[in-house]
Order: C-alpha cells, then structure tokens, then sequence
C-alpha cells in the first residue's frame, strides 16, 4: 500500500489569517494569486488581499481561470510566473483555480508545455509551492497530486499527476464559502460524494482509503441538504469542506472509476460541469458496478441514510433522492444534451483508461453505449 502526502491542513473560521506566516515558512514575499472573476465579484479575493497586504507581501493576480481550464491557459499562467519573480502560487476558488494554480507552479521548474508532461510522474522537476485556498466543497483539489485539463482540440479531459503538484498548505476557511450560490453547493457536493463513493468502491482500495472514504461519505450525507437549503450555515459549510478534503485524500490513494471516467465525455464535448456530469452518472454506474461490489454499495447506503438491513439498491434510491433534494437534473436529456451523441461519447469514453481501470467491472464500448443510453432516458 502506498500512501501519498497530504499537505499541512489548517481549518476553521478565519484560517486565512494563517497564509503570511506559511508564506513565511517557504521564504516567499512575492506571490502569485490564481482565480477566477467571480471568486473577484463575490468580494472573496479581496479577504485575501487584505490579509497578504497587510503582512507586507507582494501579489501577482491572474484572475482569467475558466470552468474546465485548459493547457492553454496553464502554460500562459506559468509563463508570467516564470517572468514575474513569484516564489510560490496560491489557488484560490474552486477546482479550477486551485488545480491551474497547481499546474502552473509546477511547470515553472521545468521547460516546455504541460503537453510535455501530461500522465502520472513525468514531470523531472519540483516548481514554486503551492498553497491551496477552497471557496467550494467538491473537488478536493487541494490535496490531490492530480489536475484535470481540457484539450480543446480532441474536445475531451485529460489528467497530470506528480508529487510536485500536491500543495504544500491547504486552508479551509468555511467563511469563504457563505456566499456559494445553491446550485453550485449542490454540484460540487455531489462531486465530493462521487469522489468518496468511486474511492470505495475503486479496484485499489485499502485500508487507508477506506477510512477516508467512510468518514467523507458521513459526512456529505449528512451536510448537503443543510448546506444547499441553509447556505449561512457555517457548521455544514465546514463539514462539508472537511468531507471533500477527506475525500479527496481516498481518491488520491485509490482512485475514481468510471463515474468520472464517463463524465469526461460531457464536460470535453459539451462543457457540462464537472460536479454536475458526475452526478449525473453515479447512479448508473452504481447499477453497472453491483454485481462486482453489492456489500459496499450496500454499506455505503447504511453510511447515506443510517439504516442498517439496505443494500445496494437502497444505494441508488439514496442517491437519486439526494440529488432531487438539492435540485439536480435527473437525466441527460434533461441538460439537452443530443440523443445522437450517445455514440460519440461511448468511443470517446473508452480514452480513459487511466479511468476505467480502477473500475471494480470492465466496460466495454458496447457497455459505455448502453450506460449513456441509460443516462440519456432515465
């Protein structure tokens, strides 16, 4: 069993004030801010201007992050950190922000594109380091040693892994999140579950996994409603960042399977949200996955709704009761995505084979045809 790092966690209200002295501790006085426009317009940014101005330290602000970022924008991010003189890179917002933020520090160490590097462990240098600031509860980019791409030219998602991306701190402040609209809490929550699920359910689940697993499944169950209807409610804000930081942790040693394998095809081809496309397929892969995993699914519907004697179809109904809860969309036809682009995605699909082979039952195209027809109709 192999264990990857995690970085130095600092959570609770007003963690943020914790930043200068991290910066401190990696010598950094210039730094770079990684964000999006409305992490600007919701006034978060400038919590954390405050906070670095007031320590004396320098900012860089790239402010130009899009949903789904692509190699494009990292590698013009790391060329104004290469020329800028930063000496770290802060991630502020959600996962695409922070896993920018990750890539484009990682590649200042190093020469070329990040399509020179793209896979798990081919990057030969470390970069600048890296703190990572969440304003929402989902991807768990924040203590994962992977970021996720859009290649625009083949319409699909690809991923990056080295040890050189895993940032060096990491603060969950639930005060950031207080002003996250409903439909993007519910999203990104969904997205944590998935991430939590996928790593129990993964072909290489361990012990430590599992452990991070069960407590993030717990945890988001318990929280999403509260934190979708009652979007002030701190303590839900917090657990609900705690259960994506822990499983972010289970994915990051064992890996999602085909839930976000199968999500990738409609985030690449039609820029669905991430969080979104996987709360879309999760209760159809739970359906295709059964049969190679009935008792964990089964225990993952006693963690869900804290009744002992359910099984794996209990499973599905939790979860689709969940997402109607907090508003999601029930089916692909329901976000318009074309019926006749279920043949596309389903050889699109079979390209994420980093993906598919942590899944716990092989996929066929046939099996991807049929699964996105179900997703479509359902």
């Amino acid at each position: 069993m192999n264990i990857w790092p995690v970085p130095q966690v600092k959570i609770g209200e007003n963690s943020i004030l914790e930043i200068p002295a991290a910066l401190d501790s990696l010598g950094a006085d210039k730094v770079m801010v990684v964000t999006d426009s409305g992490i600007i317009k919701a006034g978060i940014y400038a919590k954390i201007e405050k906070v670095l101005k007031d320590a004396g330290k320098q900012i860089i602000l790239v402010d130009d992050v899009k949903p789904d970022p692509s190699m494009q924008l990292v590698d013009s991010i790391a060329r104004k950190a290469r020329t800028s003189g930063a000496q770290a890179v802060i991630g502020l917002g959600g996962g695409s922000s922070i896993d920018s933020a990750k890539v484009a520090a990682a590649l200042v160490g190093n020469e070329g594109s990040i399509k020179d590097y793209l896979g798990v462990g081919l990057l030969p240098k470390p970069g600048l380091p890296i703190l990572a600031v969440p304003t929402t509860a989902g991807t768990g980019s924040e203590v994962t040693y992977l970021s996720i791409l859009s290649d625009l030219e083949n319409e699909t998602k690809k991923g990056f892994g080295t040890p050189f991306i895993m940032p060096k701190f990491a603060f969950l402040d639930p005060l950031l999140t207080l002003g996250l609209p409903p439909h993007i809490t519910a999203a990104t929550g969904m997205d944590a579950l998935c991430h939590c699920v996928e790593a129990y359910t993964s072909a290489n689940a361990n012990d430590y996994s599992d452990a991070m697993a069960v407590k993030a499944i717990k945890l988001i169950g318990a929280n999403i409603r509260t934190a979708f209807n009652d979007g002030a409610n701190i303590k839900a804000r917090e657990n609900m960042l705690i259960g994506s930081l822990m499983a972010g942790i289970a994915f990051a040693n064992a890996g999602v399977t085909a839930v976000h394998a199968f999500a990738y095809p409609l985030g690449g081809m039609f820029h669905v949200p991430h969080g979104l496309a996987n709360s879309l397929m999760l209760p159809v892969i739970i359906k295709f996955n059964a049969s190679a995993m009935k008792d964990r699914f089964g225990h993952v519907a006693e963690l869900l709704t804290g009744k002992t004697g359910v099984d794996w179809q209990d499973c599905i109904a939790e979860v689709e009761r969940l997402s109607e809860d907090v508003k999601l969309p029930r089916n692909l036809k329901a976000i318009d995505i074309p019926e006749d682009a279920i043949g596309p995605m389903s050889v699109s699909v079979m390209d994420q084979t980093r993906l598919l082979v942590n899944n716990p039952r092989e996929v066929t195209q046939a099996d991807a045809f049929d699964i996105y027809t179900e997703a479509y109709n359902r």
